[in-house]
C-alpha cells in the first residue's frame, strides 16, 4: 500500500533525536516507514519509489550527523550476501538494516569458502561465484552493494579469504603442489576440525597469480577498502594447536622449501638446512659430514644467523629459529604483495587477526598460526578480533590494549567484536558493554566492528540463506 504525501512530509519533518535513539539506532516507527515504502515500491508503485528514495537519503544524512557526534565515528558490521539476494529489492532490504542498527561501514565477503561474488559471466578467476541461477549471469552483486551502500552513507569494504584457498581449490589436480604442506606431507585439510579450510603455500607463484587475479577483478568495483582475514597458517586441535617441532611447520611445499633452501649464504648452510627439513633435527654426523664437503668454508651460513658456533645444540636452536621466521615472513610477503594492489589503487587495506597468535606457547614453541601481526605493514588497518571470554569486558579490553599497544602510532586499529546487542550470551557480554569497556579504557579507538549481520538479523538471515529461487 502506497504512503500519502502529506503523512510521509509530515514524518520527514520530525525532529533528528525523534529518530534515532542510542547508538545512532533508528526508531521503529521510521525503521516500519522505510519498509512500508520500499514493499510499494517493488509493487511498481512509482509515488512509492520516490518517497522511498527520498527516506534513503534522509537516513543516509542522519546517520552521518550521528555518528559524526557519538562514538565510535565508525561501526561496522560483517555481511555475506547468499544467491537469493540477487531477488529485486533484497539488497535494498539488507543495507536498509543496517543502517537502521546505526552502522555507517560493512564488510561484505567478497572471497571465502571457495566461492567469489563476482558475476558468473564474468569471472576469470580459480573459484566459482556466489551466484549461479540461470538468469543471473550478469549480476553483480558487489557491484551494487557498494552503490547502494554508498547511498545510504555506508561505506562498503570488501572482505576476502586470504591464505585459506577453499576446499574445492583444493580439490583441484592441478594445484596439489599449491597447497601448504607439514613435515608428515599432510595438507590442512587433514588438520583442520571442518576440513574445509585448505591452506595455500604463500611462497608458491601460482598462489601469488591466482590471489592478484581475484584482487584485480575485485578492485575494479572500486569499493571503499579491502580487508585481509585468515593471514595465516592453520590451527589444529589439541597438541596440533602449537609448533615445537621443524614437521610441525607448512613450510614442506615444494615453493617453500627452495625458497628456505635460497636463504642459504653457503654450502655449508644449505645442506644442513636440507639435512635439517629431512630428518627434523641435524647430529654430529650432519655436522662432520658438512664439513668434509666444503673445508674450505667457515661456519654454516644463512639469513639472519649471527652465531659462528658450530656445537650441535646451537645449529639446532638457530635452525629452529630460521625456520620459523621462514614460514611467518611467507604470511607477512603474501599480505604484502596483496595490500600493494590495494593501495596503489589509493585504497585502504586492512588486515584481520587473532589478538594471541603471534605468542610463544611452552619452551621455544609457536602458536602454530603462526600469525605475526605485529609485523605487519603500518600502512595497513589492523582488524583484531577479539573475541575473548571471560563473563565481562575486561579480557577483550586487555586483548584490544595489546594490540594498540604493539601498533605504530599512525596505524588503525579498529577492533571486531563477537556478541548480541543488549544481552549477554555464553559468557559474552553484550555489545554495549563490550564497546563501553574498550571507550574507556582506550578512547582513542574510534572504530569498531561486529562479527556478524546474523547475530543483529537472525531471522532475516536465516530466511536469505536457505530460500530456493523460483
Amino acid at each position: 500500500m502506497t504512503v500519502p504525501i502529506a503523512s510521509s512530509s509530515c514524518w520527514l519533518a520530525r525532529p533528528l533525536h525523534a529518530q534515532i535513539t542510542a547508538y545512532c539506532q533508528f526508531s521503529a516507527d521510521a525503521i516500519a516507514q522505510k519498509e512500508s515504502l520500499l514493499a510499494s515500491s517493488l509493487k511498481g508503485s512509482a509515488n512509492a519509489q520516490k518517497e522511498y528514495q527520498a527516506i534513503v537519503q534522509k537516513h543516509a544524512d542522519w546517520l552521518r550527523q550521528c555518528r559524526a557526534n557519538t562514538w565510535p565515528q565508525e561501526q561496522a558490521i560483517w555481511l555475506r550476501l547468499y544467491p537469493c539476494d540477487v531477488r529485486p529489492g533484497a539488497i535494498d532490504a539488507i543495507l536498509d538494516r543496517i543502517v537502521n542498527r546505526g552502522y555507517n561501514a560493512v564488510y561484505v565477503e567478497t572471497f571465502g569458502d571457495s566461492q567469489v561474488l563476482l558475476p558468473p559471466a564474468n569471472n576469470p578467476t580459480s573459484w566459482d561465484p556466489v551466484v549461479k541461477a540461470r538468469g543471473a549471469e550478469n549480476v553483480d552483486l558487489l557491484a551494487q552493494t557498494i552503490e547502494k551502500g554508498r547511498a545510504r552513507g555506508l561505506k562498503v569494504y570488501a572482505w576476502l579469504f586470504t591464505m585459506n584457498f577453499g576446499y574445492v581449490y583444493a580439490q583441484r589436480r592441478d594445484r596439489q603442489n599449491v597447497l601448504a604442506r607439514n613435515g608428515q606431507g599432510e595438507t590442512s585439510i587433514a588438520v583442520v576440525d571442518d576440513q574445509s579450510q585448505a591452506f595455500i603455500d604463500p611462497y608458491h607463484p601460482q598462489a601469488q597469480e591466482d590471489y592478484a587475479r581475484v584482487l584485480v577483478e575485485i578492485l575494479k568495483r572500486r569499493p571503499d577498502g579491502v580487508l585481509f582475514d585468515y593471514v595465516r597458517y592453520p590451527r589444529g586441535t589439541g597438541e596440533r594447536s602449537a609448533a615445537d617441532d621443524v614437521k610441525d611447520l607448512w613450510i614442506f611445499g615444494e615453493a617453500s622449501r627452495q625458497a628456505l633452501y635460497n636463504r642459504a649464504q653457503n654450502n655449508k648452510g644449505r645442506a644442513l638446512i636440507e639435512r635439517y627439513l629431512d630428518r627434523g633435527r641435524i647430529s654430529a654426523a650432519d655436522v662432520a659430514a658438512v664439513n668434509k664437503m666444503y673445508p674450505d668454508e667457515g661456519a654454516p651460513s644463512w639469513q639472519g644467523r649471527t652465531s659462528s658456533s658450530e656445537s650441535v645444540q646451537q645449529l639446532n636452536w638457530d635452525l629452529w629459529q630460521l625456520s620459523v621466521a621462514h614460514a611467518a615472513q611467507g604470511v607477512l610477503d603474501f599480505v604484502s604483495l596483496a595490500a600493494y594492489y590495494v593501495e596503489r589503487q589509493g585504497i585502504p587495506a586492512g588486515a584481520v587477526f587473532f589478538p594471541e597468535a603471534n605468542q610463544v606457547v611452552g619452551r621455544g614453541g609457536y602458536d602454530s598460526r603462526l600469525q605475526a601481526w605485529d609485523k605487519f605493514p603500518a600502512s595497513m588497518e589492523w582488524h583484531p578480533m577479539s573475541y575473548a571470554i571471560c563473563g565481562n569486558a575486561n579480557c577483550i579490553v586487555e586483548q584490544v590494549k595489546r594490540v594498540r599497544s604493539m601498533a605504530p602510532s599512525q596505524t588503525l586499529v579498529a577492533p571486531v567484536l563477537a556478541g548480541f546487542w543488549g544481552r549477554s550470551y555464553n559468557n559474552r557480554p553484550s555489545l554495549e558493554e563490550q564497546m563501553q569497556g574498550i571507550r574507556a579504557a582506550l578512547p582513542q579507538v574510534n572504530s569498531v566492528s561486529h562479527f556478524a549481520f546474523p547475530s543483529i538479523e537472525p531471522e532475516f538471515d536465516r530466511e536469505r540463506r536457505f530460500c530456493k529461487l523460483q
